[in-house]
């Protein structure tokens, strides 16, 4: 059974960082591009971030600028998320995802999601 379990997630105070994680079970992601993308209550799913499987450049959404950086580790299987300078406006549900290129992230045809994992941002 092919997985993506993500974890990290939390209650943290403005201004903060938390960093995710996402471990893939079940065949490896090591040719696959993986990214994060976040649903806040009420909006629609958006991608935050997304890296090649060579781990060439990245893409950032506008919204998290230079705050969030993406990477991943082939041979465990992974990719992280670090959040910094975290505000309200990124609490949400965040989501691992993979496809076959980064391109496929971008239009979201998704091959496997994660089940999720919550960040908070409050005082």
């Amino acid at each position: 059974q092919v997985q993506l379990t993500e974890s990290g997630g939390g209650l943290v105070q403005p201004g903060g960082s938390l960093r995710l994680s996402c471990v893939g079970s079940g065949r490896s992601f090591g040719m696959d591009a993986m990214g994060w993308f976040r649903q806040a209550p009420g909006k629609d799913r958006e991608l935050v971030a997304a890296i090649p499987w060579h781990s060439g450049v990245p893409y950032y959404a506008a919204s998290v600028g230079n705050r969030f950086t993406i990477t991943r580790d082939n041979d465990k299987n992974a990719v992280f998320l670090q959040m910094d300078s975290l505000t309200s406006e990124d609490t949400a549900t965040y989501f691992c995802a993979t496809a076959p290129a980064i391109a496929n992230i971008r239009d979201n045809e998704i091959e496997y999601w994660g089940q999720g994992t919550q960040v908070t941002v409050s005082a």
